[in-house]
């Protein structure tokens, strides 16, 4: 991944360009709250929106992209398939109402949420049948560990441009990380400051001191100096903005290691093997 500004992109291995730093509505209610909290990332800079069907506030993300005044074809713009809502045909039925919700006649990416047992793979056949109509620009996956990769691997036809899996300094998962890269699955990080909780952590206080960054800065440049794209969540304009000033420095090869040596492999998250919902 080539770091540029906050505009720059990752080629995904359809030869989509996907903003390699987004904005995260998780959490964020539909209301003014959300439609503004769209309009300051589209207008700081930010062309890179990822949102739900669950977390029920896709309206809110289609009429702020609207209100920005950005044009539609430069903001890339990322929903998912609920689990209630997989398989085959629920799946192309579900992506009709985010559709409609949105606004749009079309998405960037097309992700399923969580790999439901039994119905992942009739799912995934949904997706490839919205991508062949050029209603998604690219299809992809959440929260899919290894195994449940190379399970659809053996069954897809087209391959998933994207897995967004939680990611953070105390959860890396290096091989899953690896394994994505080698089989062009680009990587994206999900709560990558951990609700915040990289502010507790030493090693990245030390860090900021350093570099002259907030320990969350340090860890979103992390992200992105890995090859993974990183979309933080906030309402707040300030945390917005201070979100995205992360091209002004650079990580050595020694603070990275040191980043990395922090993983725990503890999740804040639920376990993708144990998904009840």
């Amino acid at each position: 991944m080539k770091i540029t500004d906050i505009k720059g992109t990752v080629t995904l291995s359809n030869g989509v360009s996907m903003p390699y730093l987004g904005l995260g509505v998780f959490g964020i209610n539909e209301g003014n709250e959300l439609i503004n909290a769209v309009k300051h990332a589209l207008n700081t800079g930010y062309r890179h929106i990822d949102t739900a069907s669950m977390y029920q506030n896709e309206p809110g993300v289609g009429r702020g992209i609207k209100e920005s005044g950005v044009p539609r074809e430069e903001v890339f713009v990322t929903t998912k398939v609920w689990n209630t809502d997989q398989g085959y045909d629920q799946t192309l039925r579900a992506f009709e109402r985010s559709i409609d919700r949105l606004g749009f006649e079309y998405v960037d990416l097309y992700l399923i949420h969580w790999p439901v047992p039994g119905k992942y793979k009739a799912t995934w056949k949904a997706l490839e049948e919205l991508y062949r109509q050029g209603r998604v620009k690219a299809i992809g996956v959440s929260n899919f560990l290894k195994h449940q990769l190379v399970e659809l691997l053996t069954v897809c036809e087209i391959k998933p441009m994207v897995n967004q899996m939680e990611f953070h300094p105390y959860l890396v998962q290096p091989s899953l990380l690896d394994f994505c890269r080698k089989n062009q699955i680009q990587y994206e990080a999900w709560s990558p400051i951990i609700k915040g909780k990289v502010t507790n952590i030493e090693v990245l206080r030390l860090l900021g001191e350093k570099y002259g960054k907030s320990s969350v800065q340090v860890v979103l440049r992390w992200d992105l100096q890995k090859g993974v794209v990183t979309i933080p969540k906030s309402s707040n304009p300030d945390r917005i903005k201070s979100n995205a000033d992360l091209f002004d420095f650079e990580l050595s090869e020694e603070d990275m290691k040191r980043i990395d040596l922090l993983d725990r492999y503890s999740r804040i998250g639920p376990d993708p093997d144990n998904i009840n919902f």
